[in-house]
């Protein structure tokens, strides 16, 4: 009996590699056409991504109000921020816009989806329909949400809720209401992308699945609690993150509507941002709020990534 053994042999190669500066001219001519493709991209990145980022950052240290030289203060406006009621005020509107609109954005974005994947009639022009918003420029559609409610008794809403018995309401001159209602607009502007998503993740649900349920006799609930929505968990977590990132930069309509008003309680972090760095010229302590705003989406973001995108092996 032969006693040779059958373990794979296991060659090391003596090669030394080539010197650093060798290796990378050997690298860029093997793939130069691809690096001159990217060389656009790359200097369009570099030139209004990072410079941006890093001038903004260097801001936040010094004093400039675009007239004159800078002047460096160290912490000093990192010290203001925390003593700014304002400030802090912004943050927290921005919060609660966030808590009115992602989940709700969600689950329009959900149930739109699932009439179109349902096979009902026109489907296409559904579609269509509930894509518009989307693709309508966002100053006609603020201008349409101002003129439905206008806090008159002869704006739109309130025309419709006086048949319920309920009292002409301010809207967005009411402190407790504005801020919802710049939440309803985003929400309706924002769902038809959410559908699309969706629609997208609901088509790549394997079928056999469904018809095994119903052979069980599964009913359309218990098919969309064990089937549907747990499979569309990759769908869930992108646009959770999309709808935060989104939720934190609301400014345009604040900007139409309401001026951040009233009482300050539609003033979110990006319109206050705006306020310092473009009405009063404060770019220094308009750069430190960006940072606040980087910050505060970037903690969130991990936050939802270690908690909700775990991988998953699903299509």
């Amino acid at each position: 009996m032969d006693n040779t053994e059958t373990n794979p042999t296991v060659y090391v190669s003596n090669k030394k590699k080539a010197p650093f500066g060798q290796r990378v001219k050997r690298e860029l001519k093997r793939n130069a056409i691809v690096y001159i493709f990217l060389t656009p991209i790359m200097l369009h990145f570099l030139i209004f991504q990072v410079y941006p980022f890093l001038l903004s950052f260097y801001l936040t240290f010094m004093d400039w109000k675009i007239i004159g030289d800078p002047e460096f203060v160290g912490l000093k406006h990192w010290q203001n921020l925390l003593t700014d009621k304002l400030a802090w005020k912004a943050i927290w509107n921005t919060v609660l816009f966030s808590v009115y609109y992602i989940l709700p954005t969600m689950a329009l974005g959900l149930i739109l989806a699932l009439i179109i994947n349902s096979g009902v009639k026109m489907a296409r022009f559904f579609k269509g329909v509930f894509f518009l918003p989307v693709v309508t420029s966002f100053v006609i559609v603020a201008g349409i949400w101002g003129w439905l409610f206008r806090g008159t008794p002869d704006g739109l809403v309130n025309y419709l809720i006086s048949f319920i018995g309920i009292k002409p309401q301010l809207f967005f001159s009411a402190s407790d209401q504005a801020l919802m209602v710049l939440a309803g607009l985003s929400i309706f502007k924002v769902s038809g992308s959410t559908m699309i998503y969706y629609f997208a993740g609901l088509q790549s649900v394997p079928k056999q699945l469904y018809e095994a349920a119903r052979i069980d006799g599964a009913s359309a609930f218990r098919i969309f609690r064990s089937i549907t929505f747990p499979l569309l968990k990759p769908i869930h977590f992108y646009v959770l993150i999309t709808t935060t990132i989104g939720s934190f930069q609301i400014f345009d309509s604040a900007y139409l509507l309401t001026g951040g008003g009233p009482n300050y309680s539609t003033t979110t972090l990006v319109y206050y941002l705006y306020e310092q760095g473009f009405t009063s010229l404060n770019l220094s302590y308009a750069s430190v709020l960006s940072y606040v705003l980087f910050i505060i989406i970037l903690i969130i973001s991990l936050i939802q990534r270690r908690y909700l995108g775990k991988e998953t092996n699903i299509y």
